[in-house]
């Protein structure tokens, strides 16, 4: 300890270092100037410690050395340093475990649940469901034109199942439901007679002026007079739709007639111009008809 306090006083004592140092003779020479200044403070110092302590200032035995700023030393200072930096860094890794798994649990996981119920959907539910969609509606149909629109509908619904479209599937199994409920039905074609409703209308060629079609607007109904839904190709533009109400094409004179029928008291007689028989998905006409229809106007 004495020769650490030796160490000490010399290096506060620089100027006498500087100057001492400067001598051949200079370990004598620093060990009597430290004898004097111990002896002035009433200190004994044996010539061994003071040599000691002379000896330990030039090995710079007690000097500190700091280590050169390696990557090893910047590790252990970021190490020393975690007090500063760890609970942030909890917290944020905290927030992000929090986000991940919120993002997990509430979005990932059950996108994917949902995902694998479409695909067991497509390639098991849907088709089940088309088959035996189909089954119930062919044991209804009795005309060649019911059967081919079943099947029609049939196939485009496996297609869309195979090409991953489950909504259109999901429609096709809809359409084949309503068709069995349609097949079972036995309705009335009429034509439609009431207030602030046209019974016919006629379109004007852009292409000819003189030239004009002739339609009576009618509708499908059950034995209580409700309308009910038919599926309806228009002719001009080939679109079909499942339609309450839509216009046949008639000769002039079957509008005519209509027309006059329904100009003498505002009421149609002879309203009843075909039927929708049990069995079948297409309406059969009692009045000449070119069987073209529209269905705006």
């Amino acid at each position: 300890m004495l020769a650490m306090d030796i160490v000490d006083t010399l290096r506060h004592r620089e100027k006498i270092i500087d100057r001492e140092l400067s001598a051949e003779d200079r370990e004598a020479r620093l060990i009597e100037r430290l004898r004097e200044i111990y002896a002035a403070q009433g200190i004994e110092v044996p010539d061994r410690i003071l040599a000691d302590g002379v000896k330990a200032l030039e090995e710079k035995r007690f000097v500190y050395d700091p280590p050169k700023n390696t990557f090893s030393v910047k590790l252990a200072k970021f190490y020393i340093a975690r007090d500063r930096w760890l609970k942030p860094f909890a917290l944020i890794f905290g927030l992000a475990a929090l986000v991940t798994g919120a993002y997990e649990f509430g979005v990932e996981r059950p996108k994917a649940q949902a995902e694998r119920r479409t695909q067991i959907e497509l390639t098991q539910s849907l088709p089940r469901n088309l088959a035996e969609a189909r089954d119930a509606a062919l044991t209804n149909a009795v005309t060649d034109n019911a059967r081919t629109q079943i099947e029609t509908v049939y196939q485009n619904g496996l297609a869309a199942a195979q090409a991953e479209d489950a909504d259109a599937a999901r429609r096709a199994v809809t359409d084949l439901d309503a068709m069995a409920q349609l097949l079972r039905q036995d309705l009335t074609i009429r034509v439609v007679s009431r207030p602030n409703e046209m019974s016919g209308v006629f379109r004007v060629h852009d292409d000819d002026p003189g030239v004009r079609n002739y339609y009576l607007i009618v509708e499908a109904v059950d034995a209580r007079g409700n309308a009910q839904t038919l599926e309806i190709a228009s002719e001009e533009d080939q679109k079909r739709e499942r339609v309450e109400k839509w216009g046949v094409r008639v000769p002039e004179a079957v509008f005519n007639r209509v027309a006059a029928d329904k100009q003498d008291d505002q009421i149609i007689q002879n309203a009843n111009i075909g039927a929708k028989p049990r069995g079948a998905l297409s309406p059969a006409y009692e009045i000449e008809t070119s069987g073209g229809a529209i269905l705006e106007w």
